[in-house]
C-alpha cells in the first residue's frame, strides 16, 4: 500500500525539532514539529498522523502523559519515544503503555531512520489490515464478463487502450449490466493492479456516513465518532477508487469530490489538516447525467472531470448473441456452488430467455437462472422452472412483447408495472424478479409515477 506517512516529532528543544524534521523529510516523510505534550495532542486531533516521535521529558504536559492521550484518542497510532540514558526505565514503561519503540539521545540520522522505517513498516501493516477488513464484508468471489458480440468486443477494447493509463473513466449502462465488473477489469490490466482496488456505492450511505466512508474522521468529531478512522480514499491510497452509482450523490458531496480530484487531497471530517492521495478515479452509474445536469441536480463541472473516458455498457436486449454464454456459465457457477450434478437448459427454455428483454440485464438473467436450478428435479432446466412472467411474455395484458415495436423507456414502464403486479406491489420481491435493488425500483417508480390500483 502505497502511503505518505505523516510524522509528528514532539520536543521542547528547537535544535532536536530541527535536526529529526530535516532527516525524515530527507527520507520522503511529511513532518511537522511542536514543542510540547499539550500542542502536539492539538495538532493530532485536527488530523490524524502516522508516527509520534516523542520526547520524555518537556516542561508541562511529560511524555508519559501525552502518550497516554494519544492511546487514549487512536490506538492505532505509532509513537516512538525520545529518552536521555537516565530514562531508560522510564522508556521501557512507556513501551507497556503501547508505545512502538524508544531512541535514547543521543541518536545518529542512521538510528532514527531505521527506527522510523521499521515503525511505518508495522503502520503499513496496520493500515493494510484495516482495508481488509472492511473488505471482508463485500462482495468477494471470482467474477467474469461474459460475452462475445461486438457490442461486448468494442468494450473489451475500450478497457484494454485505457487501463495502462491514469484516465478518469466514467462507467455507463443500466443496473445489472456489470459496471463493477469492468471497473474492476480497468484496475487489473492497469499499472496499480498490485495495489487496492476500493469501491464505494453511493446511494448505499446517507450523506454524513458517506462523508466519513469517503475521508475518514478524527475521534469526537460527531455523535458516535469513537475512534479516529481513515476514510476509504485514504485507504485505496496508490491504487484503484470506484464510485458506484455516482449520480447518487448530493450537490454537496460532488463538490467535495470535485475537489478531491482536482487537488488530490482530502480532509477527515472534524479535521483542519488536508492528506495527499494518489488514488486513479473510476466512476460508474445507470443515469443519465446529462439529463441530470438540465435538472441541476448533477455539477456539469464534475461530469467533465469524470467523462474523461466514458464508457457505455450494452444492455442485455442489445447483445442476445451472449445470452447462451451467459446462461451456461451461471448454470455452472451455481451447480459448482451447491456441488450439483452437470445441468443444462433445454431448447424451449432457451427460446423463452432470447425472446425475453431482461430490464435487470445480466443481474437478473443470474437471478433467473438460480432460482431456475433451485427449482429443477432432474438435469434440465424446463420452462415451468421459469418465473410466470417470462413463460407467459407477450399473452398478458401488460406484458412486454419483444417483437412490439415500442420506445425501450416505454417498454420499461410496463414491465416495471407488470413484475409490480405479479409481486403484490412487494417492492423487496419485485426488485428481486428485476435483479435490480430496492433503491433504483424506487426511483423507477418515481419516474414513472406508478401506483397501485
Amino acid at each position: 500500500m502505497k502511503h505518505n506517512f505523516r510524522i509528528l516529532v514532539v520536543d521542547d528543544e528547537k535544535v532536536m525539532r530541527d535536526g529529526c524534521q530535516r532527516v525524515l523529510s530527507d527520507a520522503k516523510y511529511q513532518v511537522e514539529t511542536v514543542s510540547s505534550g499539550e500542542a502536539a495532542i492539538k495538532m493530532a486531533k485536527e488530523a490524524p498522523f502516522d508516527l509520534i516521535l516523542l520526547d520524555l521529558k518537556m516542561p508541562g504536559m511529560d511524555g508519559l502523559e501525552a502518550l497516554r492521550l494519544f492511546k487514549e484518542y487512536d490506538q492505532e497510532i505509532v509513537v516512538i519515544m525520545m529518552t536521555g540514558y537516565p530514562d531508560i526505565e522510564t522508556a521501557v514503561k512507556a513501551i507497556k503503555m503501547g508505545a512502538y519503540d524508544y531512541v535514547p539521545k543521543p541518536f545518529t540520522p542512521q538510528d532514527l531512520r531505521l527506527t522510523v522505517e521499521r515503525a511505518m513498516e508495522k503502520r503499513r501493516l496496520s493500515l493494510e489490515n484495516e482495508y481488509l477488513r472492511r473488505q471482508l464484508g463485500t462482495k468477494n468471489e471470482s467474477e467474469r464478463i461474459i460475452g462475445s458480440s461486438k457490442p461486448m468486443r468494442n468494450v473489451f477494447e475500450m478497457v484494454r487502450k485505457i487501463a495502462p493509463t491514469d484516465s478518469t473513466v466514467l462507467i455507463l449502462g443500466e443496473s445489472g449490466t456489470g459496471k463493477e465488473l469492468i471497473a474492476r477489469s480497468i484496475h487489473d490490466y492497469s499499472l496499480r493492479r498490485d495495489k487496492e482496488f476500493v469501491v464505494v456505492d453511493c446511494g448505499a450511505l446517507v450523506e454524513t456516513l458517506l462523508e466519513s466512508e469517503l475521508f475518514g474522521h478524527i475521534k469526537g468529531s460527531f455523535t458516535g465518532a469513537t475512534h479516529t478512522k481513515h476514510g476509504s480514499l485514504e485507504l485505496a491510497n496508490g491504487g484503484t477508487f470506484s464510485f458506484d452509482e455516482v449520480a447518487n450523490l448530493s450537490l454537496n458531496m460532488q463538490s467535495k469530490l470535485l475537489r478531491v480530484i482536482q487537488e488530490r487531497e482530502i480532509k477527515p471530517v472534524g479535521s483542519e489538516k488536508k492528506i495527499h492521495i494518489d488514488v486513479r478515479i473510476l466512476a460508474a452509474t445507470n443515469q443519465d447525467l446529462r439529463e441530470a445536469i438540465r435538472e441541476k441536480a448533477f455539477r456539469e463541472d464534475l461530469f467533465y472531470r469524470l467523462s474523461v473516458f466514458p464508457i457505455s455498457l450494452p444492455p442485455l436486449r442489445e447483445r442476445k448473441d451472449d445470452i447462451p454464454l451467459l446462461v451456461k456459465y451461471f448454470i455452472e457457477k451455481h451447480t459448482k456452488k451447491k456441488k450439483q450434478s452437470t445441468i443444462s437448459a433445454a431448447e424451449e427454455t432457451l427460446d423463452l430467455i432470447l425472446k425475453y428483454s431482461w430490464p435487470g440485464n445480466v443481474r437478473e438473467l443470474e437471478n433467473v437462472m438460480e432460482r431456475a436450478l433451485i427449482l429443477t428435479d432432474d438435469n434440465v432446466i424446463m420452462p415451468g422452472n421459469l418465473p410466470s412472467y417470462i413463460r407467459e411474455q407477450g399473452r398478458e395484458k401488460g406484458c412486454v412483447s419483444p417483437i412490439k415495436l415500442t420506445t425501450l423507456k416505454a417498454m420499461e414502464e410496463k414491465h416495471i408495472e407488470y413484475v409490480l403486479k405479479k409481486a403484490n406491489w412487494n417492492k423487496s420481491k419485485a426488485a428481486r424478479l428485476l435483479g435490480i435493488d430496492r433503491k433504483t425500483l424506487h426511483q423507477k417508480i418515481n419516474r414513472y409515477s406508478l401506483a397501485k390500483d
